[in-house]
C-alpha cells in the first residue's frame, strides 16, 4: 500500500520503542517510517520492521554527536523537500540514555546524558520545523523520575537538580559527579530539561503542530541501563521484569502500546500535555516554570547552532 504521509522515530529499535513501531505500522499501513539508528543497524532493522509490505527506511545517526545527529536531520528535510518522502506528520523522540556517573562526554564534549535526551530531539525538531502537516504530532518519551519523590520513583533515581542550562550541558554538573547517583540525577534533570522544552515548542510550534510528551513509567527489561554496572543490569534485566505484574511497574507490551496510542492519536492530547501512560496528567509543581524554559530555549538553541 502506497505511504501517504511519514513519521520519523529515533529509540524504535528495542524495548517500548520496538514494541511501538511495530503497532504504528500494524495500525497505519498508509505511514512511511524513517527510523533513526546507529551505523548500519538500521538498515536491518528497517528491513525487519518493513516485512509484509510495510514502509520502513532508515537514516544513520549517532545521537550522542550533535553534528551526527544534524547530519541526519539534514539528509531527512532534503528527502521531504525532494519528495523522496511524503509529508512529514510526526516525529518520536523516542531515544534515551542513562549513564553511571555524570562526567560521560559525547563527541562534542558534552556531557552525552543532556546530549541525548535534550540536545539531539532539538536539532531533529528544530531541522524539520517547516515540513510538518496540520494535524502533525511530535511525541517526546520523559518520565516520572522528574517528580523526585518516592512514590514515583521508589527511591532509585534521585530527584533533579536543575542548574543554569549551559552548566547542565557539560560534564561533571553534580556532586561527586563519577557515582552512580551523579548519573541518575543526570538523567531526572534532563528528563525535566525535556519537558520545560515541550512546553516551550508548545508555545512556538506552527499552529496545529502538536508536541506531547509521554511518560511509560517504570518499565523493567528495557535497554535504558545498558551502560550500568554488572549487577544494576542483571537486577533490570531479570529481577525488575518480575515487578511488571504489580501496580508499580508498566510491562514492556503495555509501555509500547501506550506509546504507539499517543502518537497515533488514539490518546487525547492537547499540545504541551504530559501523558502519563495512557492519560493526560499534571507533571511535576517544578516543571511548570516559564522563567527556566524560556532560559533552557535559548542555551539549547546556542548548543546546537553549528
Amino acid at each position: 500500500m502506497t505511504a501517504t504521509h511519514t513519521l520519523v522515530m529515533t529509540g524504535a529499535s528495542r524495548g517500548i520503542g520496538r514494541l511501538a513501531a511495530e503497532r504504528i505500522l500494524a495500525a497505519d499501513p498508509h505511514v512511511h517510517l524513517v527510523v533513526i539508528a546507529r551505523g548500519d543497524s538500521g538498515t536491518e532493522l528497517a528491513a525487519q520492521l518493513g516485512r509484509g509490505g510495510r514502509t520502513v527506511s532508515s537514516v544513520s545517526a549517532d545521537l550522542g554527536s550533535l553534528v551526527s545527529v544534524r547530519r541526519a536531520a539534514a539528509e531527512i528535510a532534503e528527502q521531504l523537500r525532494s519528495g523522496q518522502l511524503p509529508p512529514l506528520t510526526g516525529f518520536v523522540g523516542n531515544a534515551g540514555i542513562q549513564y553511571t556517573n555524570a562526567l560521560t562526554a559525547g563527541a562534542d564534549g558534552l556531557e552525552a546524558t543532556f546530549t541525548v535526551n535534550v540536545l539531539a530531539n532539538h536539532v531533529f525538531i528544530r531541522a524539520l520545523t517547516e515540513h510538518f502537516q496540520a494535524g502533525s504530532r511530535i511525541t517526546i518519551t520523559v518520565s516520572d523520575t522528574h517528580f523526585g519523590d518516592f512514590k514515583h520513583n521508589m527511591g532509585m533515581v534521585p530527584g533533579p537538580v536543575w542548574q543554569d542550562p549551559y552548566a547542565l550541558a557539560k560534564p561533571g554538573a553534580f556532586p561527586k559527579p563519577s557515582t552512580t547517583g551523579a548519573g541518575r540525577t543526570a538523567y531526572s534533570t534532563s528528563k525535566l530539561a525535556a519537558i520545560y522544552l515541550i512546553h516551550e515548542y508548545a508555545r512556538r510550534l506552527p499552529e496545529g503542530v502538536d508536541v506531547v510528551g509521554y511518560n511509560p513509567g517504570f518499565v523493567p527489561g528495557t535497554g535504558l541501563a545498558r551502560n550500568a554496572d554488572a549487577l544494576s543490569r542483571f537486577m533490570m534485566g531479570r529481577i525488575m521484569p518480575l515487578m511488571a505484574a504489580t501496580p508499580m511497574a508498566t510491562s514492556l507490551d503495555d509501555a509500547g502500546r501506550h506509546l504507539a496510542d499517543v502518537v497515533l492519536g488514539k490518546t487525547s492530547a492537547p499540545t504541551g500535555a504530559y501523558v502519563d501512560k495512557g492519560t493526560v496528567e499534571r507533571s511535576s509543581i517544578e516543571s511548570y516554570d516559564p522563567a527556566r524554559e524560556a532560559d533552557l530555549w535559548a542555551a539549547v538553541e546556542d548548543l546546537t547552532t553549528a
